[in-house]
């Protein structure tokens, strides 16, 4: 039998298909848009909602915190003793800690944090426990109960995830500034003086403010598309071909563009 042609290779459903693009584009921003009013509503906070949020907070935070802040501890002092000794052997130790600070705390941790809550949500995803994973979802989507079951989920998940890359964010970056002072000064506390100059150098106000609205991005982008992308396969059905979480590719891609946004604001 001969083979059929990809949808995208027909001229005629090229215009069907951006259609159906920004559609989703649209649906993911609305749907932001209406959790973070929902986040910061009252009735959010109620007392059964309110305990659903402490749950989800507490297994998508606290439970992997002290992991989270090892592992990126002990591949921090490989990059610290590298960056050291490099600049050591070039004549540039009085810029070590200063790169260190640069490439660590502002730009790979909350980058591996929010990479590290996204991988985490992917590996809990389970298409065929809500419905999903069907060769050809029904023209209503997948059963009601499923939807109800993320609908009653779906602020306290976003709100979590939001959380976990801030949390694992700001409390690896502030021990691996107190790692990078140990390597560089050793225990003595006589290089508490040009410690901090240094370290005030690089966090400006602009830089700090820069800081954390790209972590606020980041665990807004963390909690919001791949969740949009599911809730947006049962308002929208078509064919699921594989069983990895919705929204995988798009959450990297934005996840790229507002690091890339954060480098160029910064160094051009």
């Amino acid at each position: 039998m001969p083979r059929s042609l990809p949808s995208t290779a027909h001229p005629e459903l090229w215009f069907a298909h951006a259609k159906r693009y920004l559609r989703s584009w649209w649906y993911m921003i609305h749907l932001g848009a209406i959790a973070i009013v929902l986040a910061f509503s009252p009735s959010t906070w109620q007392r059964e909602r309110f305990h659903a949020t402490a749950r989800h907070i507490h297994a998508s935070t606290w439970q992997v915190l002290p992991w989270f802040t090892l592992a990126a501890c002990l591949v921090s002092l490989v990059i610290i003793r590298i960056v050291l000794v490099t600049a050591k052997s070039y004549g540039l130790s009085g810029f070590a800690l200063e790169m260190v600070v640069r490439v660590l705390v502002l730009e790979l941790i909350p980058l591996c944090a929010a990479l590290f809550v996204a991988l985490r949500a992917s590996m809990a995803f389970d298409a065929s426990a809500l419905g999903l994973a069907h060769r050809a979802l029904p023209a209503r989507g997948a059963s009601d109960d499923a939807l109800r079951r993320m609908r009653h989920d779906l602020v306290p998940q976003l709100i979590a995830n939001a959380v976990a890359v801030l949390t694992l964010a700001l409390v690896t970056s502030i021990v691996v500034l107190l790692l990078a002072y140990l390597n560089v000064y050793g225990v003595s506390p006589w290089g508490l003086g040009d410690y901090t100059r240094t370290v005030g150098r690089v966090f400006a106000p602009t830089v700090t403010a820069g800081f954390v609205l790209k972590t606020v991005l980041f665990g807004l982008a963390v909690a919001l598309i791949p969740t949009a992308a599911i809730l947006e396969l049962q308002r929208y059905p078509r064919r699921l071909v594989s069983t990895v979480q919705p929204g995988a590719l798009r959450l990297l891609f934005v996840l790229i563009v507002i690091e890339a946004a954060s480098l160029a604001l910064k160094y051009i």
